[in-house]
């Protein structure tokens, strides 16, 4: 077992069987990252993977990744709109100088793949590095170096300032999802900030009670209690609870200064 879901750890496979099918002899293993492999994924949760490659994927190859992708979310069952990844190169994935490089990706529950830099960050490197999840190929510490803690701080330190107006580009503040969804960043961001690593949703909400202001553990708590609810675009956020999210943010930013 992959995940703690037949189905999805189905999905996986068959996935991972496509994928290796399509880029031959380039491909060099498939790999769970993000909640999954920090052992926090759940119904609510999205899948992370990373596929490496010797090269990246281009010509019939790259067209043959998109036809998979443009297919995977028509099929019956819940984890088939649930996926999110890249396929990296070996290259660029070994280590953090080829932080920048844009990856073919899968957007979560999109069908279309476009060249992106989601994935390739210190804060994905990590989670690999230290809990990734082999689908096939080999171990993962053999295909990406170790994550500096100094590398993490840095990547949080410049996030921190953006995270508010971030959010606002993609995702609405009407929603309950988002006012939960950032809260959760600012605190996974302050964690890593803190400690130089990585932690689940979960975990950094935890974390976020034991040692933030005591004033913010009903903030906190709210969202935790919360996620049962899921993403609903009928369901607004709780009376109050976007004031304390926009206060909470300016308290999260005074910590990159």
């Amino acid at each position: 077992m992959f995940t703690p879901y037949e189905e999805l750890d189905a999905l996986l496979g068959d996935l991972t069987r496509s994928v290796r099918d399509i880029l031959g002899d380039t491909f060099v293993g498939a790999y769970v990252q993000g909640s999954f492999a920090l052992g926090a994924g759940d119904r609510h949760s999205d899948c992370d993977f990373v596929v490496a490659a010797t090269r990246l994927p281009r010509g019939g190859t790259e067209a043959a990744l998109r036809r998979l992708h443009d297919g995977i979310p028509l099929r019956p069952g819940h984890w088939t709109r649930h996926l999110e990844g890249s396929y990296a190169d070996t290259a660029s994935l070994r280590d953090l100088g080829g932080l920048g490089t844009p990856w073919l990706f899968n957007d979560h529950g999109h069908r279309e793949l476009t060249w992106d830099t989601h994935c390739n960050s210190a804060h994905s490197r990590w989670i690999l590095r230290h809990h990734g999840i082999t689908l096939a190929g080999p171990p993962v510490t053999e295909v990406v170096d170790e994550v500096p803690p100094e590398a993490v701080r840095a990547e949080a330190r410049a996030a921190l300032p953006e995270v508010l107006d971030s959010v606002r580009s993609w995702a609405s503040f009407d929603l309950a999802w988002t006012q939960r969804y950032t809260v959760t960043t600012y605190c996974r961001v302050l964690y890593s900030l803190r400690t130089g690593r990585v932690a689940s949703k979960p975990g950094a909400l935890a974390w976020g009670r034991e040692h933030l202001a005591p004033g913010w553990g009903p903030l906190l708590t709210q969202v935790s209690a919360d996620r049962g609810r899921g993403w609903d675009p009928a369901d607004p956020p709780r009376p109050g609870s976007l004031e304390a999210t926009y206060a909470f943010a300016s308290y999260a930013e005074s910590f990159a200064a």
